[in-house]
Parts: C-alpha cells; sequence; structure tokens
C-alpha cells in the first residue's frame, strides 16, 4: 500500500487517496473490532447457545445486506449528481449512530434498527472505489482499488484483534470504540476530503434506473458487464460465508476463544492485504486482471474445500494463506469492469455492484447460518459444522463459467 502511495505524482491525487485509504482504514477497523463479540452478543441478547446464535445473527446481517441491496444504485446514482465528498461524509456520519445503538442495545429488536440504519449507509466502500475510479486511468486502476483493498484488509488486523482484547472489559466495550474510529475519520473528512467528481462530468439522476431492477437492466445492455456480474454474484454467495460463518464455526468446532477469533481475523487481514497491497501490483502488469482473477479462483477453491473438511486448529491455520490469495479476485476483476463504463457513470457502476453484493450478503448469509444451524444443533442427524465451506466452493467453482464467458466477449469486442 505504502509503494502504490510512493508512486503517485499529482499532490491531489496522493491526499486524495491517502484520505480514502484512511476512511476505509478506520472504518474497517470498526467494523471488524465487533466480529470477535458479535456471537457473544447475540447469545446474551437472545439467552441461546451458539447454534442459535448463528441463525439470529445471520438474519441481523441480512437486515443489514438487504438495506444495502435496496440502496446501493440510489446512493451509487446520488454521487454521480452531486459528487463522492457528501455521500462520504453523510455515511460516516450514520455509520457513527449505528455503533452507539449496538453499544447501548437492550434487545435483539434495537440490534436490528441499528443494522438497518448501517445498511442505508453502506455506500462508504462504493463511494471510496468510485473516488478512486475518478482519479485513476485504466492502467492504475486495479492497482489502486488493490490499495484501498489493502487498507481495508489491514483494518481487519488491527480490529478483530483489538475486539477480542477490548471484550475483556464487556462485549460491548468494541461498539463504543468504532463509534468513536468512525466519527473521529467523520471530523477529518469534513476538513480535509477533496470532491474527486468535477462538475462538468457530474450526471442528472435517472430515478428509474437508481434502484436495484433499474440498475440491473442497465447493467444488461453490456453483454460484458452482464457475464461479469453473474462471476461476481458467484463468487460472492461463495466468499460471504466467513462473515457470517467464521466465527460461529470456529468456537463450534474447534472450541477457540474470542481472543483466537480475533487473532485469527487479523491473521487473514495480513494476507488480504498482502495480496491486495503487494502481490496484485506485481501479477496484474505481468499477467493481466484476467489470469489474476483466474489464479484467484484457483487459490479460493482450495481453501473452501479444506475448511469444509479440516480436522483440527492446524489445518485451519495453513489454510489461510490460500484463502488470502482469493483476495486477488474482486480488485481485479472490478477493474475489468470499469474498463467498459464511462467517468460519468463510475458512481453508478459501484452503485450496482454494492446492491449486488448486498443482495448476495443476504442470500449468502441466511443460506450459511441456516446450513450451520442444521449441522451443528442438538437435534441435527449429522453433525458437520463445515458443511457451510462446502457449498461455498461449490459457488465457487461455478463461478469461472460465466467469467469466462465474459472473458471471451471481451476478446470478441475488442
Amino acid at each position: 500500500m505504502l509503494l502504490a502511495l510512493q508512486s503517485i505524482r499529482s499532490k491531489q491525487d496522493f491526499h486524495t487517496l491517502v484520505f480514502i485509504a484512511g476512511t476505509v482504514l478506520l472504518n474497517a477497523t470498526g467494523a471488524g473490532l465487533i466480529i470477535p463479540v458479535t456471537p457473544a452478543l447475540v447469545a446474551e441478547l437472545s439467552q441461546t447457545t451458539i447454534a442459535d446464535a448463528a441463525l439470529w445473527g445471520g438474519y441481523i446481517a441480512a437486515s443489514y445486506a438487504a438495506m444495502q441491496f435496496l440502496f446501493g444504485p440510489a446512493v451509487g446514482a446520488i454521487s454521480d449528481r452531486f459528487g463522492r465528498r457528501p455521500i462520504l461524509l453523510i455515511s460516516l456520519a450514520v455509520l457513527t449512530v449505528d455503533y452507539l445503538i449496538m453499544t447501548f442495545a437492550g434487545s435483539l429488536w434495537v440490534l436490528f434498527i441499528g443494522r438497518l440504519l448501517a445498511g442505508v449507509a453502506s455506500a462508504t466502500y462504493a463511494t471510496a472505489y468510485a473516488a478512486v475510479s475518478d482519479i485513476s486511468h485504466n492502467g492504475k486502476r486495479a492497482t489502486r482499488f488493490g490499495m484501498v483493498g489493502a487498507a481495508i484488509g489491514f483494518g481487519f488486523v488491527i480490529g478483530p484483534v483489538m475486539g477480542g482484547t477490548l471484550a475483556l472489559f464487556g462485549v460491548r466495550v468494541p461498539f463504543y470504540i468504532s463509534a468513536v474510529l468512525i466519527a473521529m475519520t467523520f471530523a477529518y473528512g469534513l476538513f480535509y476530503m477533496p470532491e474527486t467528481l468535477p462538475k462538468s462530468a457530474r450526471k442528472a439522476i435517472r430515478w428509474r434506473r437508481a434502484n436495484p431492477v433499474g440498475a440491473t437492466m442497465d447493467i444488461a445492455q453490456s453483454p460484458v458487464l452482464v457475464w461479469l456480474f453473474i462471476a461476481l454474484f458467484l463468487f460472492e454467495m461463495a466468499n460471504f460465508v466467513y462473515p457470517a460463518i467464521w466465527p460461529y464455526y470456529t468456537i463450534e468446532a474447534f472450541h477457540w476463544t474470542t481472543a483466537q477469533v480475533g487473532l485469527s481475523l487479523a491473521i487473514v487481514g495480513i494476507g488480504f492485504s498482502s495480496v491486495k497491497g503487494g502481490l496484485i501490483r506485481w501479477i496484474i502488469p505481468r499477467k493481466g486482471e484476467a489470469k489474476t482473477v483466474l489464479y484467484g479462483f484457483f487459490f479460493a477453491v482450495i481453501a473452501l474445500l479444506g475448511f469444509a473438511f479440516a480436522p483440527n486448529t492446524l489445518t485451519v491455520i495453513l489454510l489461510l494463506p490460500p484463502a488470502a490469495l482469493g483476495a486477488m479476485i474482486p480488485p481485479a476483476m472490478i477493474a475489468l469492469m470499469s474498463h467498459h463504463v464511462s467517468q460519468d457513470k463510475q458512481g453508478r457502476l459501484q452503485g450496482a455492484l454494492t446492491s449486488i453484493i448486498g443482495l448476495t450478503l443476504v442470500l449468502s448469509t441466511l443460506m450459511m447460518t441456516q446450513l450451520f444451524t442444521s449441522f451443528t444443533a442438538d437435534s441435527a442427524e449429522l453433525y458437520y459444522p463445515g458443511a457451510p465451506f462446502l457449498l461455498a466452493a461449490s459457488f465457487m467453482l461455478l463461478a469461472i463459467g460465466p467469467f469466462w464467458v465474459g472473458l471471451r466477449k471481451i476478446n470478441i469486442s475488442g
């Protein structure tokens, strides 16, 4: 990530990227803080076991993702009309309120309200990527997307470790610290965030396209984007098994503590940061975006199949590197998509991506948590906590097909 910043010549671009990286870093740190303690908090409020808490946790995560799915295209269209800066600041302000709600939540329905608000404000990452796209030429987009991804990954390195440590003082303390971090990011952005979308490139809002259906129809006009979006949909269906299940899976299958869960997430975060901030800068210029995605699919499938049948903690640890290498897929694939979209539609593209990711988060979270509960509950005929990872591996394999078709469309049109 530092090497990527050093290669930036424009002073304005440098400051923009520093702020964007800082924003997503602190946002990811805040999100990472709460991951290790969420199972304990849900179990406390629902007064259930870890297996049943996973079910409730799935519903809460799905409510967040549903709002992301519904509002993602609208937020992207609004950022194309009014600029990236106001959207980022509003998102950060709402997220601060969300973490405060979760800090003082006394029941599950209050948690639901908090996650609904956060889902509406989940434009932070999508708008950040759109801002990066505004100031990047095609040849630099994948590298800079990787830099943003590396900042997110590093946030998930320090976040879970801090969360697991802060949980020693109470399961709600990490939520309060998250609110403070996001509020600090908002304050910084209020004074230093430059606008990246010039007024001449702004586009009037077409509300018939500023919704999931309209965004999908807009994408359908490009055969290349259609197939790449299908591939991304299947990839995310598989990849969301990690946030949906990981804490519950490791606690249930291997009896990990909250601190161990946090440490494992930190290791994954280091791997993701190294891949997105370092490896991807090396591999894309040499192999290209398409081959980078295919390499990512290979390692991602190996990791998912390994977790599905992992017999012990040592096996899980050995599988973390190939899981991290799967992080090559999103920045390379998103860069491929952005090459086929004009500047005044980059926000719309990122909004559509947010919507697709939100939809897959809803479907995958509900599917994976339901499957996990079915195979770990006391009444389960077969005890198999790795079942969600086996399903995820199937989705990942299926994603290769439409991606390959999309590549052929690119070659034909090129």
